[in-house]
């Protein structure tokens, strides 16, 4: 217990060997320790009287044993004595609140021949540290029947209690990772043991004294001849403890929780774009259509003659593109599917090729993106590095105190772990907390990052799917199995640890306890398939439409059966039966066009309207077109007119007057004849002879029945038309 290292100790030796000569014949022994006791008890008086001097001033009275009173400077003099920090010859001096000694030192000695030597130290707090060289033990000694006292902590995988453990004793309490190799190692090394939690609950880590806490304060104090656990091994710990070789390699991560963006929905194929986007796109799709119809309006080129055979509409000009059109062929491009309409001038055909490579970068965009958001839940992460964990102080980080990942932190020389370690060190409250699942608590139920070992990290991702690893590992550390200092087992149960590792066992042990989660692997990036809950807003988009059309498409046949019943001065609810049970005949796929009876002047201004069978004004019949593609106008009718006109039906068989006089023939009217080449009238009969030459005579019965049916082939063309 001596400091032999006190300015004042050989003086202090000197003056008690001269005492011991002067009263003694025999060899002085040594100093005793009372004297080196009562040398450091007066030092320290001398200290607190003087501290108290310099305070206040001391009066010296007599004082009377019996008296009741009290010296008045007691009470200030006891204060002082217990501020005094003072290295004597007894080692530290301290005292806390009540007065007693603490934070000393006692040197355990072992008597040999040649004198005394130093085996170990204990502490004042109880912890006992003892020295690997000094300790008589038998290497040869093996495990072999053996029971070993293991201690542990509470920690899942490795260490648990089981649900209904109360109705269990001993070992059997407990299940986990590290109780499953213990019984591998002890069925290989023969050996029996016993599972002890550790008394404070703690790893293990220095104290200001020099002394250890937790499951290395136990081996140390040879409280327990194994500690199993994720018990890491560090430079520190194997000062004091033994460990074997690493059984699990792995490294300090930081687990957050998960922060998710909104999960796929019914609209989620809009989410590829954002609003502000569909928007622009919006208002993209009405500047192009407004631009469109201004543009085919003023441009000459887009207005045309659609139907040039036609002599009282040879003067009328169309324009394709109307309103309507206008805000339909944007739609067509935009779906990619086109339109009947195609524009003809150059400011038409440039807005059209502006718009369509648009459409071209806008569709692609979207489906690059669209996979990617129906499958996947993107997960908005606040830090994705230490770095960034370190230059932010909204979101809080710590770890275990006492643990390896706090040592590390603390003795790291790397400048953004010397930042966060200076961060967790003075922050208040404090963001160390004493167990796994506080921090894991503390991370799901505010922003606080936790520190821990990788392997933990995988562990409790697995059972919980809110919670994620952010980066990589901030360093390569492994598990291993604590003994005390100079254990002769260490050997034995590192060799047994490298056959578990070669038989594949700790993997398969591995396996069976990380694998058990509910949530999928963050590395299994297979195609899933998508339920209703990705694109089921498709489906409303298309019954939507489909309500729609079948709206709008019963407004259409009221609104035309009405015209029809107030036209044909019938009732609403008879016409819309009729029509009715004509639309939806399931065996005809086409019918006659029902034709109003028309007076006179509204029948020179519809021609194609009149019966077939009834009378046709001379008027009438010098305006018809004959679909073979003969044209006749003015009084010079020709035979084949005055032939419809006297016998519609053909029954008189006169012989027919001479030819008309040969009309030329427009190629509107010469494409429409084409398209009629194998009709029910012969070829030779319905041939087109070249616009130069004259047209052919015809005569006989069979004549007039053939130009009568080919007014009214040309009478339904001119309807379509």
């Amino acid at each position: 217990m001596f400091n032999t290292t006190h300015p004042f100790y050989l003086e202090f030796i000197r003056s008690l060997n001269l005492s011991w000569l002067e009263g003694c014949d025999l060899t002085y022994p040594g100093p005793a320790l009372s004297s080196a006791l009562m040398f450091d008890a007066v030092h320290v008086v001398v200290g607190a009287v003087r501290e108290l001097n310099r305070s206040q001033e001391i009066g010296v009275k007599p004082l009377s044993c019996t008296s009741p009173q009290i010296w008045q400077h007691g009470t200030s003099l006891m204060n002082y004595l217990r501020m005094v920090e003072y290295d004597g010859l007894t080692g530290r001096v301290e005292f806390n609140s009540k007065g007693q000694r603490t934070n000393y030192t006692l040197r355990i000695l072992e008597k040999h021949r040649g004198g005394h030597k130093e085996i170990g130290i204990w502490y004042s707090n109880n912890t006992l540290a003892m020295n690997s060289t000094s300790l008589d033990i038998n290497v040869s000694e093996t495990l072999a029947n053996k029971t070993l006292i293991v201690t542990t902590i509470l920690e899942n995988p490795y260490v648990m209690r089981k649900d209904n453990y109360q109705d269990f004793q001993g070992n059997d309490q407990y299940e986990g990772f590290c109780v499953d190799m213990l019984r591998e190692l002890a069925d290989i090394l023969k050996f029996s043991f016993k599972i002890k939690l550790v008394d404070d609950g703690l790893y293990g880590a220095p104290e200001p004294n020099g002394s250890w806490t937790g499951m290395v304060g136990e081996l140390i104090n040879r409280k327990a001849d194994l500690a199993v656990a994720g018990f890491t091994i560090t430079s520190e710990r194997e000062k004091v403890i033994d460990f074997s070789k690493p059984f699990m390699t792995l490294g300090i991560s930081i687990l957050y929780r998960v922060q998710l963006g909104r999960k796929p929905g019914y609209f989620s194929f809009l989410d590829p774009f954002s609003p502000a986007v569909w928007l622009f796109m919006l208002l993209a799709y009405l500047a192009v259509s407004c631009v469109l119809f201004l543009a085919a309006r003023l441009s000459p080129y887009e207005w045309y003659n659609p139907h040039p055979c036609l002599r009282e509409r040879r003067d009328m000009l169309e324009n394709q593109y109307t309103l309507g059109n206008s805000l339909w062929f944007p739609v067509g491009g935009f779906m990619q599917q086109g339109s009947e309409i195609m524009p003809r001038a150059l400011s038409t055909r440039c807005v059209s090729g502006v718009w369509w490579a648009f459409t071209l970068i806008i569709i692609s965009s979207y489906t690059a993106n669209l996979a990617a958001f129906l499958t996947v839940q993107r997960m908005e992460v606040p830090i994705e590095s230490p770095d960034d964990l370190a230059d932010q102080t909204n979101i809080e980080y710590g770890t275990i105190h006492g643990g390896s990942t706090m040592t590390f932190f603390m003795n790291s020389r790397y400048q953004t772990y010397q930042r966060m370690w200076n961060y967790m060190n003075s922050k208040q409250p404090s963001v160390f907390v004493k167990s796994t699942e506080e921090g894991i608590a503390r991370v799901l139920n505010s922003k606080y990052a936790f520190l821990m070992e990788s392997t933990m990290n995988e562990y409790h991702r697995g059972l919980n799917c809110n919670l994620t690893q952010i980066g990589g590992l901030l360093d390569t550390k492994g598990y291993g199995i604590g003994m005390p200092l100079g254990s002769p087992f260490r050997d034995e149960i590192t060799l047994a640890i490298l056959q578990l590792q070669e038989n594949n066992r700790l993997e398969i042990l591995k396996r069976r306890w990380w694998e058990g989660g509910q949530c999928p692997k963050e590395e299994d990036h297979r195609a899933k398939g998508l339920g209703m809950e990705n694109i089921g807003g498709i489906f409303v988009v298309l019954i939507c439409g489909l309500i729609i059309a079948v709206f709008v498409a019963i407004m259409e046949f009221v609104w035309s059966t009405r015209r029809s019943a107030e036209t044909d001065e019938v009732s609403v609810c008879q016409e819309m039966i009729t029509e009715f049970r004509n639309a939806v005949s399931c065996k005809k796929s086409s019918r006659m066009r029902r034709r109003r009876p028309l007076s006179s002047s509204a029948a020179l201004r519809h021609p194609t309207r009149i019966a077939l069978g009834a009378p046709r004004p001379l008027r009438l019949v010098r305006e018809m077109r004959l679909s073979n593609g003969k044209l006749y106008s003015g009084a010079d009718l020709g035979p084949g007119p005055q032939r419809i006109l006297d016998d519609p039906l053909g029954a008189n068989t006169t012989p027919p007057p001479p030819a008309p006089t040969p009309v030329m023939i427009c190629q509107e009217c010469r494409r429409i004849q084409s398209l009629r080449s194998g009709s029910s009238i012969g070829s030779a009969s319905t041939r087109i002879p070249p616009s130069s030459a004259p047209l052919p005579r015809e005569t006989g019965e069979t004549e007039g029945k053939k130009k009568f049916n080919s007014v009214r082939s040309f009478n339904r063309e001119q309807d379509n038309l």
